[in-house]
């Protein structure tokens, strides 16, 4: 008897330890919603919408998180997330965590400007350089939050790089102003062409 009371309490610790782990294989089957803009694998076909694949699991489970609150709004989304729990979300942002992303080209005509602004900045204008929070190859930084970008569509780079010039599609909290911040003295032209340079930046291995 003693043995048996062991041994199932044994299980239940072992059980409670693995409680909430993120499960990319369960994230895979849970994406099926996702499929039709992100793409199986996270790597979205439509460059409006956004590749998923290889971002940092961190950024992946608290963007989610703010659009199923409605704290950051993105219209496109709404009423696709309220059914999703922590775990679900935790399994899903694993399965496009495990996934590499489809590496893009720039146009070489907007190479110039692009690179500059991403590595330098624009000192007139009052723009940091984009290297100082998602680095040299693009790969972000997960423990400050900052997002791998390297590879993304340059379309949606763009999109939203206006969007948040705009004032809208970004969240309330400190993380969230970072970037209206820096895209408000962006002008289209180098949005352009930044968002160009990081479709075709590639992060390193």
């Amino acid at each position: 008897m003693r043995i048996s009371i062991l041994f199932s309490l044994f299980l239940l610790l072992a059980f409670n330890a693995n409680a909430g782990e993120s499960d990319a294989k369960a994230g895979q089957t849970k994406a099926a919603t996702c499929v039709a803009c992100h793409g199986a694998d996270g790597n979205s076909m439509v460059p409006m919408w956004p590749k998923l694949a290889g971002q940092h699991t961190a950024y992946l489970e608290r963007q989610i998180k703010l659009i199923k609150s409605g704290d950051r709004s993105v219209p496109e989304m709404t009423g696709l997330l309220g059914s999703l729990s922590d775990q679900d979300i935790a399994d899903l942002a694993a399965w496009f965590n495990s996934n590499a992303i489809a590496l893009g080209n720039a146009d070489e005509k907007l190479m110039a400007l692009g690179e500059s602004i991403y590595r330098s900045g624009d000192a007139n204008a009052g723009v940091a350089a984009c290297i100082a929070c998602h680095g040299p190859t693009g790969k972000g930084n997960p423990l400050a939050g900052y997002p791998a970008i390297a590879g993304q569509h340059a379309t949606y780079t763009a999109k939203v790089l206006k969007d948040f010039r705009a004032g809208k599609g970004f969240s309330s909290d400190d993380a969230g102003v970072i970037m209206p911040g820096v895209a408000k003295q962006l002008s289209d032209e180098a949005i352009t062409a930044v968002a160009s340079y990081i479709q075709g930046l590639h992060a390193a291995e």
